[in-house]
């Protein structure tokens, strides 16, 4: 009798087990005979890329793309964090996702300190025009009004690429006004916020990104003090792999940069397309995205070979762009206070760099560009750009933007040459002018007050051409873009409070790299 009723009981904990496991593989079953009776069977998995609504990554998120990675077999995962940049390192960490994208600075700042969890494997685009420092024209019209104006009030939205660009011309200009604290600092919760306290005179300095930036500029008073589409290399976006991902899953991650590079021409040749896909995703009017799609330059394949990774055909020339954006970020962001010392690792920017996938692409073969090697943007913003000549009348015009950061450059009393240290600072300084290839530059030299007045200008003039002539011989910088001229002693420096008369004199003989540009 025990033994039947063991029995019995042993047979009721086997139906019920049968029971719980039929209802808990219920639903795997169903979901299986979804996907085998429909399309869906031939997909091979899912690959996850968190990121945001820039304009910029829209090629990424498309429609087009979304398509193109089903037909191969794969479920594109977009997942919109609202630009939670540090969360968005912190899920790439733990294997949450699989690909991020991020801008530079963003990258630095927030991967930092989770061990740089994601390789760069494509420059997605970089800001051109995006991204804008306005004012109201009755406080400030250019970047050195801003510096001395330590009242002056700023709008911006903090961890932003706008805030970034902030922080890049503070250093390059030397205006630390623009990174203020206390109550003149204006943080606010997006682009349209720091508009509004613009045009409601409740800041005098406002950071904004496109369509905001369009908005602004069509109301009387409103100056652009700098604009993206005058830079380069500041404001660049990023294509981040998990490095786990990468290593388990390098077919994927390869599918994904093809077919990537394939839907960026796709746009590229039907623009129409591009522009009704992103005003169905966006619902804003043709003139909106229109302005949006001004402030973002898409970097194809070829240009991400030849200009930013260093990948080219043989006696093909090429540039590490991005070795140079990261080492730039690096030092702003230490100027601008977010790190102590260098956040590079080791101080080796190739550590952060997977260039292995588009080395592949291009061994390989990616047919079906029409960029050929060697064309592109790269030869146009350089240093080495070419200009057209112009008149005294031509210079005059010119807009002035600011003046840009260089250490005093030293000379030998009443001598012209160039020693050693002053050509090492003149280097530095052109580190800084790389990223404004677009600008003209005046070169001001100036002398201390005393002395003859004719003399010290025929100095000062020397001096200037100096320098010209360094950066036309070591950096092959157009003549025609450069400018030197002597000031003598006609303009000099303030004199700080309490600063004898010695030390004043000392900082008066200098010379100014006053970058300018056409009145538009």
């Amino acid at each position: 009798m025990g033994r039947k009723f063991v029995g019995v009981l042993l047979l009721m904990v086997i139906g019920a087990a049968a029971i719980v496991a039929a209802y808990l593989l219920l639903p795997y079953f169903k979901d299986r005979e979804q996907k085998v009776t429909s399309d869906a069977r031939k997909t091979q998995g899912r690959i996850v890329i968190a990121l945001d609504n820039w304009i910029g990554y829209f090629p990424l998120r498309s429609p087009e793309m979304k398509a193109a990675m089903r037909r191969a077999g794969w479920q594109l995962v977009i997942e919109d964090d609202n630009a939670d940049y540090p969360g968005r390192m912190t899920r790439l960490s733990k294997g949450q996702i699989d690909l991020a994208v991020a801008t530079v600075d963003s990258y630095l700042l927030n991967a930092h300190p989770l061990n740089f969890p994601g390789t760069i494997i494509a420059v997605l685009d970089t800001s051109k025009g995006g991204d804008s420092i306005l004012a109201k024209a009755d406080a400030v019209s250019n970047l050195s009004e801003v510096r001395g104006k330590p009242n002056l009030r700023v709008a911006y939205t903090p961890g932003s690429p706008s805030h970034y660009l902030l922080k890049a011309a503070a250093t390059h200009f030397n205006v630390p006004e623009l990174l203020p604290t206390g109550s003149r600092r204006i943080e606010t919760g997006g682009s349209e916020e720091a508009l509004k306290k613009l045009l409601t005179g409740n800041t005098d300095l406002a950071v904004l990104w496109e369509p905001d930036v369009s908005k602004a500029l069509a109301q009387p008073g409103i100056v652009k003090i700098l604009g993206t589409e005058e830079t380069e290399g500041l404001i660049v976006d990023i294509l981040l792999v998990g490095r786990e991902f990468s290593q388990d899953h390098p077919e994927r991650v390869n599918l994904l940069l093809k077919t990537y590079f394939r839907v960026l021409k796709s746009y590229r040749d039907q623009p129409d397309l591009l522009k009704r896909h992103i005003r169905e995703e966006t619902g804003l009017p043709e003139a909106a995205v229109l302005a949006m799609l001004k402030g973002v330059e898409w970097a194809n394949f070829s240009q991400n070979c030849e200009r930013w990774f260093g990948l080219s055909a043989p006696g093909v020339a090429a540039d590490e762009g991005l070795v140079d954006t990261i080492y730039a970020t690096g030092a702003i962001l230490v100027s601008a206070g977010d790190f102590s010392r260098d956040p590079i690792p080791d101080r080796d920017p190739y550590r952060l760099i997977n260039s292995a996938f588009l080395e592949e692409l291009l061994t390989t073969g990616m047919s079906g560009f029409v960029s050929s090697p060697g064309t592109g943007q790269a030869a146009v913003r350089s240093l080495e750009a070419r200009f057209a000549p112009l008149d005294s009348g031509g210079w005059n015009a010119l807009k002035t933007v600011g003046s840009l950061k260089v250490d005093p450059i030293v000379f030998q009393s009443g001598t012209t040459g160039l020693d050693l240290l002053s050509k090492q600072i003149i280097d530095k300084a052109v580190e800084r002018l790389r990223h404004y290839p677009l600008f003209r530059v005046v070169i001001k030299g100036h002398t201390g007050t005393r002395g003859d007045p004719t003399q010290n200008r025929r100095l000062s003039q020397e001096r200037a051409e100096a320098v010209a002539k360094y950066l036309e011989i070591t950096y092959n910088i157009d003549p025609n873009r450069l400018r030197p001229v002597g000031a003598g002693g006609e303009q000099p420096l303030p004199r700080k409070p309490g600063e004898s008369k010695r030390s004043w004199e000392y900082r008066l003989p200098r010379v100014e790299l006053l970058l300018v540009r056409e009145d538009i």
